[in-house]
């Protein structure tokens, strides 16, 4: 046994060398090694309370669409987007809040909400190294029958959307949270390839489905993706309080597919949608004015 080790030992030194002669690109790098992380960008919602947004990082979604893109944003949804610190602010403590507001008595009009984009568009995983974003938040406080239709979400998608609108999914989206009907789950997903069905399962994507997430609507927590490019094949990775709980790897699907979605800049979204297909409309019993709140977001960079 101890030379049929030594024996392995030694015809992996040989291949090591051999590949690093011949500059075989090997990814030696496991998945869960620890990077030398950097950061690259944040925004910790330090303002003073009722203030909007800082408007050099960040950019409103205004409305029920993007300019000559999908009606009520792809996916259904009732409520208008505004720029009013009604519904989008600082609160002074430290946090950004995304509070929908209703107003009327029609269940299914009279929603306004907030969903914002950063102005950067270009977060990128390095060539061999990688990329993590991640946020802490407290998800809206409400459930069962009050929470019908609320959809709040933390998520990227992939520069090339900007000014298109309508080649989505194949540009890439990264769901980081997301959840809906205030059911203290969270889900992850990668969104690519083509719609319906595809090498990705659209509109489903590749989706952790639903995972626990006790406490998330009670208190803050921290949502995170990695996308390693370090290790092959490539591997895309999701966390909840520093936990993995779902990981995509490149070889789940072709290699012009995943080019596609993630060789590129992305930019970060954050909303609170209200109704839509995925989970479903309001109803009269459905609460007006629970908040999403942010802690922070943050982008690091590893080589």
């Amino acid at each position: 046994m101890r030379g049929s080790i030594k024996a392995f030992i030694s015809l992996t030194t040989v291949i090591i060398l051999v590949v690093g002669i011949f500059g075989v690109g090997l990814q030696v790098r496991a998945a869960n090694a620890a990077f030398n992380w950097a950061l690259q960008w944040s925004d910790e919602f330090n303002d003073p309370a009722n203030t909007g947004l800082d408007t050099s990082q960040w950019i409103y979604d205004i409305g029920t669409s993007y300019p000559g893109g999908p009606q009520d944003w792809g996916n259904g949804e009732v409520q208008t987007y505004t720029n009013s610190t009604a519904n989008v602010y600082q609160d002074g403590a430290g946090h950004l809040v995304i509070k929908p507001i209703h107003q009327g008595k029609a269940p299914l009009s009279g929603w306004t909400s907030g969903r914002i984009e950063t102005q950067r568009l270009d977060f990128a995983a390095p060539v061999g190294g990688a990329m993590a974003v991640e946020a802490s938040i407290q998800q809206p406080n409400v459930s069962g029958k009050a929470a019908k239709g609320y959809w709040p979400a933390f998520w990227m998608l992939g520069a090339a959307f900007r000014g298109n609108y309508w080649n989505w999914p194949g540009i890439g989206e990264i769901d980081i949270m997301e959840d809906i009907n205030g059911q203290s789950l969270v889900f992850a997903t990668l969104h690519c390839g083509s719609s319906p069905g595809g090498p990705c399962n659209e509109t489903t994507g590749l989706s952790s489905g639903p995972h626990p997430c006790p406490g998330c609507q009670a208190g803050f927590h921290i949502y995170r993706m990695e996308y390693d490019r370090s290790v092959f094949p490539e591997q895309l990775r999701w966390y909840l309080d520093g936990v993995q709980y779902h990981m995509v790897s490149a070889d789940e699907v072709d290699a012009s597919t995943w080019s596609s979605a993630l060789h590129h800049g992305f930019f970060i979204l954050l909303n609170v949608a209200i109704g839509g297909s995925w989970p479903g409309n309001p109803t009269k019993s459905t609460a007006s004015g629970i908040p999403m709140l942010v802690d922070y977001v943050r982008v690091y960079y590893a080589q």
